[in-house]
C-alpha cells in the first residue's frame, strides 16, 4: 500500500494531459521508474541485445547440426552441459545447443526466432534507440508464435518421426493432435485460419479493408448483373409491346394465376406510378435469342450516389413498388420494391485524409526533457522587500498609492499599483530609471495603465528565473484540448498560464530579437507545437534558412511534413535563388486555391476542406483536399541584402492574399531595420513577436511601441496580435529534443516523395534573345565598361555594385557572355574579361547598336 505521502506526490502531479498513445502521464511514471539509473539500463539493455544475438546464431545453427547434438543433450540438465563440451558442434558451444533444442524441439518450434527478435528490441528499448510500444508489440509476438506453432505442427504433423527437427515443437505437435481428436482436421484448419486473421488484422488495419474488398468482388458482380437482368426485360417488354398489341390484350384478359401450378410461378406485376398515369407490364419467360446486345459488352463500374441520382432513367425513377395477381380481382397484395437499387445508393463515408498515413503516431511526450520544476516558487521576502522599495521610491516623489498587488511568473513579477486620486500617470512613467535603482533590478516595464484595468503596471524580473520547458506547455491539458486550427504553444505568460495563439487568425508572425536572445528555440517552438497537434496530411512546411544549420535538423521529415519544388534536391531551402523561385511557386500556388475556393463557392480554406471531406466536390473537376502550408523564414534580413525586390514582392502578395487558403508565414530577422521590414510587410504582419533588442528605435520598428529593448533576454520576449502587448517566457526545447521527435517521425511510413508546390518558370531568365537591343538591361553598356576598367567578372559584383537582386544580376551576366564581353562561368571563380581596353568595347558595342 503506498503511503500518504505516495498519494500525495502523485496527485500533486502538475501535468493533467494525456500522451497520444492514449495513456496519462500520471500512469506513464511507474513504469519510467525501471530506467532511472542510466548505466543500469543501457548495460541492461546491451545484455540483452547480445544474448538475442547469441540465441538467432545457435537457431541457425541447429538446422545443420541439431541431428548430431541432439542424442547428447537429450535428457541433460543444465548442470551437466560442461561435461559433454568437446563433443558438441553447434556453432554456440553446449550451451547454445541445448536452449536451441529446448526452445525449437521441445517448445514452439521455429517460431523460437521471434524470442530472439522480442529480446533484441527489448534491448534497444533499454539502451533508448527505439520507442516501441512494448505491450503492443509483446501481443503481436506471442500471437505470432502460437499460430506459427500450430500451423507448422498441423503441416508436419506425420512427419515428426522421420526427422530430427520439430517445425511446430512440441507446443504444435500435440496441440493439433488434440484439436484433430477434438474438432476433426478439417475444424482445426479452420481455427488456424481464424488465429491468422486475427493476428494480420493486429499487426494491420489495413487487412480489414483487404478482406472487404475481396468479399465485395462477388456482391458487385451480382449487383451489375441484377441490373443488367432487370433493364433485359424492360427492354423486352416495350418491344413485345410495340410488335404485338393485340396478342398482349389477349393475354391480359386470360387469367394470370392457375390453381394447378406451383406456387412459385405466380407471375409479378410492377406498376409504374407516375404523376400523369399508371401502366402494368407482366413480365413472362424471356427467349436466349431475345436478350439485348449491351450484356456482352464490357461491364462498367457502378455510378456513385450522386451519378445514380442525376442520370437514373424515367423508368427506375418511376417504379415505386410491386403489385402481386392473386387472380382474384377484389383481392391484390402489394409489397415495396426489392432494394437492389437502393443498397448501391447508399451515401458513400465520409473522405478521410489521414487514410493515406493512418497508422502514423504523433510525437510522445517522454521525447521531450522534462527539466527542472517549472512551478513557481514564491519567495515573500523578496515580494514584500520589492512592494516596500516601489512604495518608498514613489512616496519620495510625492506619489501616493492607494493598493498594490503582485502577479508572479516564471521570469518576471508584476506589480499593480493604484495610484491616489489626482497623480498624473505620466509622472510615474518618467520614473521607470529610478525605480530600477532602488531595486538593483536588470531592467524594468512600466506598463501606464493596464488596458482595462484602472492601474499602473510596474515588471519586474525575479533574482531567480524559472526555465519553462517545452514538455509543460506541450503536455498541459490547456493545450491537449485545444481546438485551435493551428496552434502555436509559445510558452508561458506573466500569470504562469500556458499561452496559446493561433496561427489562423494572426495571420502571419514577424519575429525579431538579437542574437542569443532566443529567437531560434522561439522558431523551433513553433514548429514543434504544429508537429505535435497536425497529422502530416493536414500540414506542410517550407523552411528558408541561409544560414544553413538552423533548420537542417528538419530535413529527415521531408517526406512527412515538407513542401518543396519539383526539381529541389532538399526540401530545406537555403540557396537565395531557390528562394525566389520557392516564394513565386507559392503564390501559384496560392491563385490555384483561390480559384479551386471560387469553384466550389466558399470563402475560406476550413469551409473548402468540409466540402470535400463530405463528397460534395468532385475530384474529376480539379477538386482535392488542401494542406495548412506554414512558411518559416529565418535570416530574413540575409535574403533581403540578397534579392531584395526579388523576395520582397511575392512576401507581401502571400501576406495580402493567402489567409483564405491556408498559407501563413513566420518570418525572423536579428535587427528589425525600416530597410529589411517595409511598410508593406509590416502592413500584412498584425502578429509580433519581439525578443530582447538593444535599441528603442528597434523595439519601435517591430511593434510600433518601446518595451523590447528593457526585456531581460533568455526566451523573455513581447507578443502582439495588433493590440495589447503580452510578456511571455518562451518555452525552451533543445536541439537533442528536435532531433528525437524528427526520428520519430522519420521512422514512421510518409507518404512517397515531398508534398510538390507548384512548377516556377521565370519568363524573364530567358536568354534566348539576349543580343536583341530592345531585350537588354539598362544596366549592359554601365556593367559592361565597369567589368572592362576593373578586368574582373562576377555576378555578386554587379549585385554589389548596382543594388541589384541575384536574378537580374545573373541575366546581366548571361548578357555580356553572349555579347562576346565576358568568358563562361568557371564554377566559384570570376569569368575571364575578353575585351582589353575600354576603346575596343566602345567599338564593339557601336557594331552591336
Amino acid at each position: 500500500m503506498p503511503t500518504n505521502q505516495d498519494e500525495t506526490q502523485i496527485q500533486s502531479t502538475p501535468l493533467e494531459g494525456a500522451t497520444p498513445t492514449g495513456e496519462s502521464v500520471q500512469e506513464k511514471k511507474p513504469r519510467k521508474g525501471l530506467f532511472k539509473n542510466e548505466q543500469a539500463s543501457f548495460i541492461t539493455g546491451i545484455i540483452l541485445i547480445i544474448f538475442s544475438v547469441y540465441l538467432t546464431i545457435s537457431f541457425i545453427s541447429f538446422f545443420f547440426t541439431g541431428s548430431a547434438d541432439q542424442s547428447k543433450i537429450e535428457n541433460l540438465s543444465v548442470s551437466e552441459l560442461s561435461s559433454i563440451s568437446n563433443d558438441i558442434q553447434n556453432w554456440t558451444g553446449a550451451f547454445g545447443a541445448y536452449l536451441s533444442n529446448l526452445m525449437i524441439n521441445r517448445w514452439m518450434g521455429i517460431s523460437a526466432f521471434i524470442v530472439a527478435l522480442w529480446l533484441y528490441v527489448v534491448g534497444r528499448r533499454f539502451i533508448k534507440v527505439a520507442h516501441t510500444r512494448m505491450i503492443r508489440f509483446t501481443i503481436s509476438c506471442a500471437l505470432s508464435i502460437i499460430v506459427l506453432s500450430l500451423f507448422f505442427g498441423f503441416i508436419f504433423l506425420h512427419s515428426y518421426n522421420h526427422t530430427f527437427l520439430y517445425l511446430g515443437g512440441y507446443h504444435g505437435y500435440y496441440a493439433t493432435q488434440w484439436l484433430n481428436a477434438w474438432i476433426g482436421p478439417w475444424g482445426t484448419a479452420l481455427l488456424i485460419a481464424a488465429l491468422t486473421i486475427v493476428l494480420l488484422v493486429h499487426l494491420s488495419y489495413k487487412t480489414i479493408d483487404y478482406i472487404r474488398r475481396a468479399s465485395s468482388v462477388n456482391l458487385t458482380g451480382r449487383a451489375i448483373q441484377a441490373i443488367k437482368h432487370k433493364a433485359a426485360k424492360v427492354s423486352e417488354e416495350s418491344h413485345e409491346e410495340d410488335v404485338d398489341d393485340e396478342n398482349k390484350n389477349q393475354m391480359t384478359d386470360e387469367p394470370e394465376v392457375r390453381t394447378d401450378k406451383p406456387k412459385e410461378e405466380t407471375s409479378a406485376k410492377v406498376e409504374q406510378t407516375t404523376d400523369h398515369q399508371t401502366t402494368e407490364t407482366t413480365p413472362d419467360e424471356e427467349p436466349v435469342d431475345a436478350m439485348p446486345e449491351f450484356l456482352d459488352a464490357p461491364v462498367e463500374p457502378i455510378p456513385t450516389p450522386e451519378e445514380m441520382q442525376e442520370n437514373a432513367t424515367p423508368d427506375h425513377e418511376e417504379t415505386k413498388r410491386v403489385t402481386i395477381d392473386t387472380g382474384d380481382p377484389s383481392f391484390v397484395i402489394e409489397t415495396a420494391e426489392t432494394e437492389e437499387l437502393a443498397t448501391q445508393a447508399a451515401p458513400m463515408e465520409d473522405y478521410d485524409p489521414t487514410k493515406d498515413l493512418s497508422h502514423y503516431k504523433r510525437p510522445t511526450f517522454d521525447l521531450l526533457d522534462k527539466r527542472e520544476s517549472s512551478e513557481v516558487e514564491i519567495n515573500m521576502e523578496e515580494q514584500a522587500a520589492n512592494k516596500k522599495l516601489i512604495t518608498e521610491t514613489l512616496k519620495n516623489y510625492n506619489i501616493g498609492i492607494s493598493s498594490i498587488t503582485a502577479t508572479v511568473g516564471p521570469t518576471v513579477t508584476l506589480y499593480e499599483i493604484k495610484p491616489e486620486a489626482g497623480v498624473r500617470i505620466a509622472r510615474i512613467k518618467s520614473l521607470e530609471n529610478d525605480i530600477a535603482l532602488s531595486l538593483s533590478a536588470l531592467g524594468i516595464r512600466i506598463i501606464a495603465p493596464i488596458p482595462g484595468k484602472g492601474t499602473v503596471g510596474i515588471e519586474v524580473p525575479n533574482k531567480d528565473p524559472k526555465m519553462v520547458s517545452m514538455y509543460s506547455v506541450l503536455a498541459s491539458r490547456k493545450f491537449q484540448e485545444c481546438k485551435y486550427e493551428l496552434p502555436l504553444a509559445l510558452g508561458k505568460s506573466i500569470t504562469n498560464e500556458v499561452f496559446i495563439a493561433d496561427l489562423c487568425k494572426m495571420p502571419h508572425i514577424l519575429v525579431a530579437g538579437a542574437t542569443g536572445q532566443g529567437k531560434s528555440v522561439g522558431l523551433n517552438a513553433i514548429i514543434t507545437s504544429l508537429l505535435y497537434k497536425k497529422h502530416p496530411a493536414q500540414l506542410k512546411f517550407v523552411l528558408v534558412d541561409p544560414k544553413m544549420v538552423e533548420f537542417s535538423i528538419y530535413s529527415s521529415i521531408e517526406r512527412h511534413f515538407m513542401a518543396k519544388l519539383p526539381d529541389a534536391e532538399k526540401a530545406v531551402i537555403t540557396d537565395s535563388d531557390k528562394v525566389i523561385a520557392t516564394l513565386n511557386s507559392l503564390c501559384i500556388e496560392m491563385d490555384n486555391r483561390y480559384a479551386l475556393l471560387a469553384k466550389a463557392n466558399v470563402r475560406t480554406i476550413k469551409e473548402y476542406n468540409e466540402e470535400f471531406i463530405h463528397r460534395r466536390l468532385n475530384p474529376n473537376n480539379g477538386h482535392k483536399f488542401m494542406p495548412y502550408i506554414v512558411v518559416v523564414i529565418d535570416e530574413f534580413a540575409d535574403l533581403i541584402m540578397m534579392a531584395g525586390r526579388d523576395v520582397e514582392m511575392p512576401i507581401a502578395r502571400i501576406a495580402q492574399k493567402a489567409r483564405a487558403v491556408g498559407i501563413h508565414m513566420v518570418i525572423a530577422t536579428q535587427r528589425p531595420s525600416t530597410t529589411v521590414i517595409t511598410g508593406n510587410i509590416k502592413a500584412n504582419f498584425p502578429a509580433r513577436i519581439a525578443f530582447r533588442v538593444m535599441q528603442m528605435v528597434d523595439s519601435r520598428t517591430i511593434l510600433d511601441a518601446p518595451g523590447a529593448n528593457q526585456l531581460i533576454g533568455r526566451g523573455d520576449m513581447l507578443f502582439t496580435e495588433g493590440g495589447e502587448l503580452k510578456r511571455i517566457q518562451c518555452a525552451f526545447i533543445d536541439t537533442p529534443e528536435v532531433k528525437r521527435i524528427c526520428e520519430y517521425i522519420s521512422k514512421q511510413q510518409g507518404y512517397p516523395e515531398a508534398y510538390e508546390l507548384p512548377e516556377y518558370k521565370n519568363a524573364d531568365s530567358d536568354t534566348g534573345g539576349s543580343n536583341d537591343i530592345t531585350n537588354r538591361d539598362p544596366l549592359f553598356e554601365e556593367a559592361a565598361k565597369m567589368i572592362v576598367v576593373s578586368g574582373q567578372a562576377s555576378t555578386s559584383s554587379l549585385q554589389r555594385r548596382y543594388s541589384i537582386g541575384y536574378n537580374r544580376a545573373g541575366r546581366l551576366m548571361d548578357q555580356l557572355e553572349a555579347a562576346g564581353i565576358v568568358g563562361p562561368s568557371e564554377g566559384g571563380k570570376p569569368r575571364q574579361v575578353l575585351i582589353s581596353d575600354i576603346m575596343a568595347l566602345e567599338n564593339k558595342l557601336e557594331l552591336m547598336k
